[in-house]
């Protein structure tokens, strides 16, 4: 569950530090408050493709940290398979340098991009706008 989300020069966003429920976390908005920004900043927490064009300031590193709670998510496995550190709280990070090159983290700990997606995968559901239209696909209900 994620706990904590910080956000640094990525779209309009300079600075943002979010503290989350441990409940349910709703994000409403009128058309343009940013709702769309947020999701695509943790897309990219999460393992999503950099465009390039998330940067506010293309002189400065753009960051962004979740903090989640592991506790029942099943990733002691995963970790002691990956040499990575396992705590109940654990820190993911992404970095994209100027450059556009991108670093990602576990626990301060430096992984693979496809490292962070696994695990990203398993810790955050999003569920937006027409997802639900996924539940007519017959290979998305025959998929797990």
């Amino acid at each position: 569950m994620l706990r904590r989300l910080s956000v640094e020069n990525y779209a309009l966003i300079d600075k943002l530090e979010m503290e989350l429920d441990p409940h349910l976390n709703i994000i409403t908005g009128e058309t343009g408050a940013g709702k769309s920004i947020l999701l695509g900043a943790l897309g990219l927490l999460l393992g999503a493709k950099n465009d390039g064009a998330a940067m506010k300031d293309a002189a400065r590193n753009c960051s962004v940290e979740g903090t989640f709670d592991l506790e029942g998510s099943g990733l002691e496995a995963y970790f002691a398979e990956n040499d990575l550190d396992y705590a109940a709280e654990t820190t993911l990070t992404r970095v994209i340098t100027p450059a556009g090159k991108s670093r990602a983290f576990i626990n301060d700990v430096p992984v693979s991009l496809s490292q962070l997606r696994e695990v990203g995968t398993r810790l955050v559901d999003i569920h937006s706008q027409h997802q639900n239209l996924i539940l007519s696909s017959e290979e998305f209900r025959t998929s797990a």
